[in-house]
This record gives C-alpha cells, structure tokens and sequence, in this order.
C-alpha cells in the first residue's frame, strides 16, 4: 500500500503593495497642499495686516514660522514614517494638517495665526515626507517614472497656483471670511483626501526600521533655525546683535551634525542623514540643483507680490492672476515632460534652464519699460516662457534625486530632498526678499525688481551649468 504525498503548503512572501491611480491621485492632493499654502498667503499679507493690525515683523513670521518648522521636521517625518509605517504617519500628518489649518483660520490675533501656522509646518513635515516614499516603495519602472513626473509637475503648479488662488479667495471675501478663507478651504480638501487615502493608499515600511537618531535631529533643527530665523526676521528687526550670533552658529551646529553622523555611521548606529547617501551621485548632484532653482523661485513668486501690490497697484486677483501664464505654461510642458526625457534625456534641464532665463529677460524688460503699468498682458510673455522652463527642470530633478536611493531607504531620501527644497524655498523669501526690501527706498521699486531678477537670473544660468554634469539617462 503506497502513501499518497500530501502536498505541503508553501507559504509566499506577501508582494508589495501597489499604488492605484486612485491611491496616487490622493497623495499628489497630499503633496500640493504644503506647497499651496506657503505660498498662498504671499497675496492675503496685506489684508491680513490690516486686519489684525500686526506689522511687517509678524507678517514675516507668518510665512517664515510656517517654512522653518516644515523644513527643520521633515527628515525626521520621514524617519518615523520608514519607523512606524508611511500610511499611518501620512493619515496622522494630513489629519493635522486640517486642524491646524482651521486654527489658521479662527486665529483671533496675530501671535495666535504664527502658532498656528508653526503647527501646520509640523503637520506638512509629517504628511509630506509620505508621498515620496510611498511612491518610491509601492511602484516600480515606468508606473514609478510616470509617478514621479507627475508628483513633480503637482509641486511646481502648487507653488504658482497658490499664489493665484490666494488672490481669488480673499477677493471673493465668502460669508465676510476674508483672508481666513485662504486657511479654511483646506479642511474640506482635508476631509475629502481622508477619505479616499483610508481605501486606497496602503501601508508600507522600510523592512529594516532604522531607530530614530537623537543628537542628529537636535542638530540639524539647530542648525536650520539659527540659518533661516535670522535671515527671514533680520532685516525688520534691524539687525541686532542676536541675528550675527544665530548665523556664526549655522556653521558650527552644520560641522558637528556632520561630524556626529559620520561618527554613527562608522559605529553601526543609523544616522538621520546617512552619509552613504551622498555617495550616490544622481542624489548629490541632483540637490546642489535644487538649491539654487528653488532660491529662485520662491524669491521670484514674494518679490512679484509685493511689487505687484504695493508698486503697481494692483488688488489681490489681479496680482494673482499675473502669474496664471506661467502656471498654464507649466502645467501643459509639464505633460510633455516624460516623453522628452525618454528621448533626450537630462539634458532636457539644459534646455529648461535657458527658456527659464529667457522668460526673466522678458519679464524684466516688461518691467523696465512699463511700470508701474505692469498686470497680466506684460507679464503674460515672460511668464508663459519661464513657466516651460521651470516645468522642464523641476520634475526631472525629482526622477534623478531619488533614482538610486534603496526602496528600504526611501522616506530618508524624500525626507532629505524635501528638506532641501523647503529650506531653500524659505531662503529664497529671505535672500531675495531681503534684498528687494532693502533696495526699495534708495532706488525705487522698478529698480529693485530689477536687480532682484538679475541676482535670480545668475542662479539659472548656475543650474544650466551644473546640469551638464548629470549622467545623460535617469535610471
């Protein structure tokens, strides 16, 4: 009598989770809400000073308190995210991000709106590291190059359109709401991104959890804020002796977070910013990049507001709305992106980086001939130019600075990009901000747009430059 074999089960590793077009379009809703809300209050400054009788100082921290708390948290948003599991701290983010917009919102005062907007740094910081990552570790080959397109063409299009849709929403002036509506459209947003992310954004985690690294994240926060705190409050505070001690800190608080980060990568411990990160070159090239595009263009997007405002008399839609040329034009190049990428490659940057140039030379000659008679009609040709640069610079940015970074790895890598790209956003308003400020009262503000958009165009024609040391292919 023979046994029959009884067939043992085998069981399978479980396959990765997989990211839906439903699941992708709800973390690129995710991913434009940070954006649009640092620069969507750029238009409503004005209104919101009137009404809660705050100065230039307060108002500065309105925007500088909401950016250096997103950019000081964000590697370590993405550290708990590969700690904890990537959907849970993207609910728990996008959750907060609501609350604290509503804070944002019923603020009675202006000290009470700064608080609010440093915790809607902090939610953003929790929430945004997310998307990447989860792109990153849920979608592979052409799905992950077309994901990473898009989420790069939703970044730039935010950072236009908030400025566009802060003019609107504070003209329409809803229910007597004013400015707070700037705030309070997001909860509704919020609502809707809650709901679809529960069913359609799954969970996923670095298979080896990295413990999170103390001294390393103390640092680091040290030194992003004794950078960033004194260049956006310096100049209306005057410069007084604590904005010269916090910047000779930078470099020493800079130094030893490198200095304790290679120490733990050399004992076996995980540091927050592994130094092995850096050995990858589409990683170090791609964000020496990305420092001076987005300097420039957040510098570029304030600088255009106030002049637009308090220079050429416009109100708050028609400053917008001088800007929506360059959102169209990157929206619909932005499209095309993928597909000159696949043909030409890298040197794609090349070619956005001079049309970018090409868009501020005639953005600047608009200015220099017609003001303090500039709207939409003499930006429109400039701007629809520098639109298709920039959506032929950012996206492919995106694609090679994460293009090597480990799937195990993947909320450290998006946590440090979006750390530069934040840190740089904010020093942009301060840099170039600071600059058009100061120059303003000696030389009019025709003149001082002009050598602000000199100073941006030196930093385009550095990414055109650094562009050309990029491998030709993006992996």
């Amino acid at each position: 009598m023979t046994e029959t074999a009884t067939p043992r089960l085998v069981r399978s590793r479980p396959e990765p989770a997989a990211l839906g077009g439903a699941g992708l379009f709800t973390v690129l809703l995710a991913a434009a809400l940070p954006l649009v809300d640092f620069f969507i209050v750029n238009v409503a400054l004005p209104t919101i000073g009137r009404d809660l009788g705050a100065g230039e100082s307060l108002l500065e921290l309105v925007v500088a308190g909401y950016g250096v708390a997103y950019a000081v948290l964000l590697v370590l948003g993405g550290r708990l995210g590969d700690l904890f599991g990537r959907r849970r701290f993207f609910l728990g983010g996008m959750a907060a991000f609501g609350v604290t917009s509503l804070a944002c919102g019923l603020a009675p005062d202006a000290w009470s709106l700064v608080a609010a907007r440093i915790a809607q740094g902090a939610a953003s910081a929790a929430m945004l590291p997310q998307v990447l990552a989860t792109i990153q570790a849920a979608t592979s080959g052409p799905r992950r190059a077309r994901a990473m397109s898009l989420y790069g063409a939703t970044a730039g299009l935010s950072m236009v359109a908030g400025q566009v849709l802060g003019g609107l929403l504070v003209a329409a002036d809803l229910w007597g709401t004013g400015w707070r509506l700037v705030f309070l459209v997001n909860v509704p947003v919020v609502v809707l991104g809650l709901a679809f992310a529960t069913r359609t954004v799954p969970e996923t985690r670095s298979r080896r959890p990295e413990p999170v690294d103390g001294p390393g994240t103390v640092l680091l926060a040290v030194a992003l804020l004794a950078l960033l705190v004194p260049l956006t409050e310096g100049r209306a505070a005057g410069w007084p002796l604590w904005t010269w001690l916090s910047l000779a800190v930078f470099p020493v608080a800079t130094g030893a977070f490198f200095a304790v980060e290679r120490r733990a990568d050399r004992a076996g411990r995980t540091p927050l910013v592994p130094p092995s990160l850096f050995t990858l070159v589409t990683l170090r090239r791609g964000l020496v990049m990305i420092l001076p595009f987005s300097i420039g263009f957040s510098g570029f997007m304030f600088v255009v507001a106030v002049a637009l405002q308090q220079g050429a008399g416009l109100g708050p839609v028609a400053a917008g709305l001088a800007l929506a040329p360059l959102a169209v034009a990157f929206f619909f190049t932005s499209l095309a992106g993928p597909r000159l990428v696949a043909r030409h490659g890298t040197r794609v940057i090349t070619v956005g980086a001079l049309l970018q140039g090409l868009g501020l030379a005639l953005i600047a000659l608009a200015a220099w001939r017609s003001w303090p008679d500039l709207g939409v009609l003499g930006l429109l040709p400039g701007g629809a130019v520098a639109g298709a640069g920039q959506a032929l610079q950012l996206p492919v940015l995106y694609r090679i600075v994460l293009s090597e970074v480990p799937t195990a790895r993947a909320g450290v890598g998006s946590g440090v990009m979006t750390t530069t790209q934040q840190a740089s956003l904010a020093l942009g308003v301060a840099t170039l901000g600071t600059l058009f400020l100061t120059l303003t009262p000696h030389t009019g503000m025709r003149d001082a747009l002009l050598t602000t958009l000199l100073v941006q165009f030196a930093g385009v024609v550095l990414t055109g430059l650094l562009s050309l040391r990029l491998p030709r292919t993006i992996g």
